[in-house]
């Protein structure tokens, strides 16, 4: 079952009798302990908190799995993977994702070398000062500490509802995220894009992947899901997908003419914009990886589809674009990822107009 695969120790087996059976299992010198509820339900996800949660050790000094004791760090987080709405809301990989980093987090031990676990640290004593050694045990990768605390500002947003956490505030909302040196993807250049057209010119499925995001700024998700269905009188209608399912916008772009020339360079037989060489629709994942693909074929190892959709933020904008027309065409809800584009090309013109004034004969 692909799904399983997606759980750590979990593994499928077969019955003698040729029933599939799943179980979750450290390896060697733990107990395996059966899962009955069928994975991506509800019921599967708190069945695997309370496992992960549990010492299955069978050493001699613990011959039984260790009762999770009310009010340690394992206690909430095996309840916030259980219970917590926010996080039941949340995609299929987005769970799997932040089970790894809570996991990881619990079988940190409170000081180096010591057989204390962080899964057993009472609640009263999680001060933002441990909140910040969990975090500064990731400093070589300032993206996966802050994924780190982000993961924890959201489990101790959710245990200040509860009654019985015993907690008042949040200890992770003052621990600072780690500013990092990058700027995320690449936003590709004018010339990328000549060169991208190059090597896949009009009427192959890399240039009409480009083209729609490039021309209407949807990301590889929407992409992925978009088909000839959604034209409608020279709009492209459809719903905005990231992250979370609950999330539901529906969205209407303006269809360029440069980008109606790309769709008419091809015949679709199916509800779908891209799909792969089975006729079968792309997965998010493997549409991204096929994507990526065509940049490597292309020369641009570094370009990637979401620096598609920053390079036309970037022309948008170095082209007049205000805030709320950048709002607008991406579906940004807040000024403030509009204002980093603005600012940025705002910056540029200004010194391109005030350069000259750097003189000594005046």
């Amino acid at each position: 079952m692909e799904i399983v695969k997606r759980y750590r120790h979990v593994h499928e087996d077969v019955d003698r009798h040729g029933n599939p059976r799943i179980y979750f299992w450290r390896g060697k010198g733990h107990k395996r302990i059966r899962i009955r509820a069928l994975p991506g339900t509800e019921a599967f996800d708190a069945a695997y908190a309370a496992a992960l949660a549990q010492d299955t050790s069978t050493g001699a000094c613990v011959a039984k799995q260790r009762i999770i004791q009310p009010g340690t760090f394992r206690w909430l987080c095996a309840r916030y993977i259980s219970e917590c709405a926010d996080f039941l809301r949340c995609t299929e990989e987005t769970r799997r994702v932040r089970r790894r980093v809570i996991e990881t987090m619990l079988l940190e031990p409170r000081k180096p070398g010591s057989t204390d676990l962080f899964a057993d640290f009472p609640l009263n004593r999680l001060t933002a000062q441990a909140i910040t050694i969990l975090r500064d045990r990731k400093r070589t990768a300032p993206e996966a500490a802050n994924t780190r605390l982000k993961a924890l500002r959201q489990l101790f947003a959710w245990a200040c509802s509860l009654p019985d956490s015993g907690m008042a505030f949040n200890p992770a909302r003052d621990v600072k995220f780690f500013r990092t040196a990058t700027e995320g993807h690449h936003t590709w250049t004018r010339d990328e894009v000549y060169q991208f057209i190059a090597r896949h010119p009009l009427g192959t499925r890399a240039h009409l992947a480009m083209s729609i995001m490039l021309y209407t700024g949807v990301r590889i998700s929407d992409l992925a899901q978009m088909g000839p269905q959604m034209l409608r009188d020279g709009w492209l209608y459809f719903i905005e997908t990231k992250g979370r399912t609950r999330i539901v916008k529906p969205r209407e772009i303006l269809v360029l003419p440069i980008l109606q020339e790309a769709i008419d360079a091809h015949t679709f037989g199916h509800l779908h914009f891209m799909v792969t060489a089975y006729g079968k629709p792309f997965s998010i994942k493997g549409l991204g990886q096929w994507f990526k693909d065509r940049c490597i074929e292309a020369g641009l190892p570094h370009c990637s589809a979401h620096g598609l959709r920053k390079a036309g933020a970037t022309i948008a904008t170095e082209n007049g674009a205000t805030e709320q027309e950048l709002m607008a065409i991406f579906g940004w809800e807040t000024s403030e990822q509009a204002d980093g584009y603005t600012r940025k090309v705002n910056r540029r013109r200004l010194v391109a107009r005030s350069i000259h004034k750097i003189r000594l004969d005046e």
